[in-house]
């Protein structure tokens, strides 16, 4: 598990990837685990009022559903995809990490794209 906080140069990866995944409808990021989370990205336009600590309790439930979905006919997890009145939150966990992403409204194609690319650097992050 990467040590907490999380590492800059690590921070910086994933707010890259969101943005380059999401672009302009990007609202939110927050790197979690079990005992930690980091805010890592606020659009400018919004305030600082959501309470990160509820969203994280409801998030890490996804450490322990990523089991039940392992031997899906669906293949394997990707990610969690929540739809709001006024955006979407993406969840994306690998192992004993995990992310949350908070976007404006968007294709399900970008949603897929995004849960991809940050698997790929949660996994990177995992084996740091």
């Amino acid at each position: 598990m990467p040590a907490a906080p999380l590492e800059e140069e690590h921070a910086s990866e994933i707010v890259s990837v969101c943005r380059t995944s999401v672009g302009d409808e990007l609202r939110s990021i927050t790197f979690f685990t079990e005992d930690e989370l980091d805010q890592l990205y606020l659009r400018s336009d919004l305030e600082r009022t959501a309470d990160l600590m509820g969203f994280a309790d409801l998030e890490r439930m996804g450490f322990h559903s990523q089991a039940a979905y392992s031997d899906s006919q669906l293949g394997a997890y990707q990610g969690t995809v929540r739809m709001f009145e006024n955006g979407f939150l993406t969840r994306v966990i690998h192992d004993d990490i995990g992310v949350w992403i908070t976007t404006d409204g968007m294709s399900m194609e970008r949603f897929e794209e995004l849960a991809i690319a940050l698997d790929a650097v949660l996994e990177e992050i995992n084996e740091a």
